[in-house]
């Protein structure tokens, strides 16, 4: 029995860790009803390119909060830098809508799509 638990408890432990560390796939799926952050992004660049700027301003507000309740769910399995370069995005988005900006913000928008595409992989 000793040699049982000896041998079993590490094992069981490295494949609880493989299975956090590669969760991410499945935690990226929306867990609750409208927490989908590349359908937000994808809605920010219609306002922003619309030009409403208090409703990009306000949605930027909702995109963060659905980013800083989804990155709790991720952050042991995706990469420490795409998940700092996605608050660097938020950052830069918020500065180039204050600005009015257009173009920076669709750019900042775009980049963060492609840093959620990148967690996980």
């Amino acid at each position: 029995m000793r040699k049982f638990l000896v041998t079993a408890i590490p094992v069981l432990s490295i494949i609880l860790f493989v299975g956090i560390m590669l969760s991410d796939i499945l935690l990226k799926t929306p867990l609750l009803n409208g927490e989908v952050i590349p359908d937000s992004i994808d809605e920010l660049i219609q306002i922003v390119q619309s030009e409403e700027w208090d409703k990009a301003a306000a949605k930027t507000k909702e995109l963060e909060q659905k980013w800083n309740k989804a990155v709790k769910l991720f952050q042991f399995s995706s990469e420490r830098d795409e998940i700092n370069f996605f608050n660097v995005n938020l950052a830069r988005l918020k500065g180039a809508i204050l600005e009015r900006n257009k173009t920076l913000a669709v750019i900042e928008l775009k980049e963060a799509h492609e840093h959620w595409d990148k967690l996980g992989q």
